[in-house]
């Protein structure tokens, strides 16, 4: 079942210097975040995230979103985003027009998480969901796209109940309706780590089985090292959307672990994608560029091994004497 194609959105820009600079706020130089934005859009990536509108005393390295947004220079074929949390962030976003809005809406299945995230409990993130869906409902837009953070576990309730998960799925799913809409497609957060290949196979399966006409989505991050073993059960049962970081940038700064790693590395997920015959439309090659000019921007090595590899050694490692791929599914 895998894919013959995948859709990647790249992440870094956004989560990756939100995540580096909540405690140096002038760790990254602005003409740095726009020469990466400028590199990656110039891999073959589709979809770049690179800003969040959210209160700069709660991510400062995100207080300049307006001016990135007003020096872009886009590319044409690719589409740049933003996110936001509330109707206010809405409002910032949508008073910039090089971004292409997403009618999309957020809840977290662990209300500890959304407490630390948002300072929202279950019922008032409901409320700020519905607020932002009457405010998209006003605009003339409906909803169709659904985000659920934490969705695998979480590092202070532990394991999350799937009937949670598919309960806070149904929520959004009501809120896309009154809207005039439908989630036709759910992207599920591995917020902190959690996820496993079983559990992210038995998710999927269950939101399917609920929800058999929306497409999903996983949003993974590789604080216990099964990033790109979840990548693979997701390839496996067919899932054909990712959201990456390059070179493994990113986390979360309210999941209760200094040390959590980022999301999954772009790069490594394409280079996976590449051996199984699953196309992405990116040149690997310009990636890794951008892999290394995102640790010049940052100033430390990023978590990306394939960086520190090199593409050629694992091409030479992938092939075997009769020059088979050694990941050949019979495609």
């Amino acid at each position: 079942m895998l894919p013959k194609q995948v859709e990647i959105v790249e992440v870094g820009p956004r989560e990756g210097f939100q995540f580096e600079g909540i405690s140096r706020p002038e760790a990254i130089a602005f003409d740095d975040k726009l020469a990466l934005i400028a590199a990656l859009a110039a891999t073959g990536v589709k979809t770049l995230q690179i800003v969040s509108f959210v209160h700069p005393k709660q991510v400062p390295q995100m207080a300049d979103a307006e001016r990135i947004v007003e020096a872009l220079q886009p590319v044409s074929g690719v589409t740049y985003t933003g996110i936001y949390l509330n109707d206010v962030g809405l409002k910032r976003a949508i008073a910039n027009p090089k971004l292409a809005l997403v009618p999309d809406l957020v809840l977290s299945a662990s209300e500890t998480f959304a407490l630390r995230n948002q300072k929202r409990t279950f019922d008032e993130d409901a409320q700020a969901a519905r607020r932002m869906g009457a405010l998209y409902r006003d605009l003339g837009v409906a909803v169709t796209t659904g985000n659920v953070m934490a969705a695998f576990g979480c590092n202070y309730e532990g394991p999350i109940p799937l009937s949670r998960v598919l309960e806070r799925i149904g929520t959004l799913s009501d809120i896309a309706e009154e809207t005039g809409g439908r989630l036709s497609t759910l992207n599920l957060a591995d917020t902190m780590g959690w996820a496993d290949p079983t559990l992210i196979r038995r998710t999927v399966a269950a939101v399917r089985e609920r929800w058999p006409a929306t497409r999903i989505g996983l949003h993974l991050h590789d604080t216990r090292g099964l990033g790109l073993a979840n990548v693979y059960a997701a390839l496996v049962d067919g899932i054909d959307r990712f959201e990456c970081a390059i070179g493994g940038l990113g986390g979360c700064p309210f999941a209760g672990h200094g040390g959590a790693a980022g999301n999954v590395a772009t790069e490594e997920v394409v280079f996976l994608c590449d051996r199984l015959g699953v196309s992405t439309g990116i040149d690997l090659t310009r990636l890794l560029d951008a892999g290394r000019l995102a640790e010049r921007a940052v100033g430390h090595p990023l978590p990306s091994r394939l960086l520190r590899s090199g593409v050629e050694i694992g091409l030479q490692k992938a092939v075997n004497d009769s020059g088979v791929h050694l990941f050949d599914h019979g495609r």
